[in-house]
């Protein structure tokens, strides 16, 4: 199950969907931590560059994404679509 805080979330999530992979590969609670993190625009391991991207797709409405490790150090990204009705919740190699 994940838990997320809709009162801090700075955008909707539409579905939220998870791959095969990061089921497997990540648990629960760091997904949920994760989807956390991404819906108050905390974008996770990533550069400046991409940052100041999700910054200004929150103004435009396009899509975000972010990118975590779990507590054993997998790499995995969350991906909300341009139109807010879906994020996924995915390893890289399932892109």
């Amino acid at each position: 199950m994940f838990i997320l805080y809709p009162q801090t979330a700075r955008f909707a999530f539409g579905q939220l969907l998870a791959t095969p992979g990061v089921l497997t590969e990540v648990s629960t609670e760091d997904i949920s931590s994760a989807l956390a993190r991404h819906a108050m625009g905390d974008w996770g391991d990533l550069g400046q560059e991409d940052i100041d991207a999700n910054n200004l797709a929150l103004k435009e409405g396009t899509r975000l994404f972010s990118s975590y490790r779990s507590s054993t150090r997998v790499k995995f990204w969350i991906i909300t679509e341009w139109d807010r009705s879906a994020t996924t919740v995915l390893l890289p190699s399932e892109y």
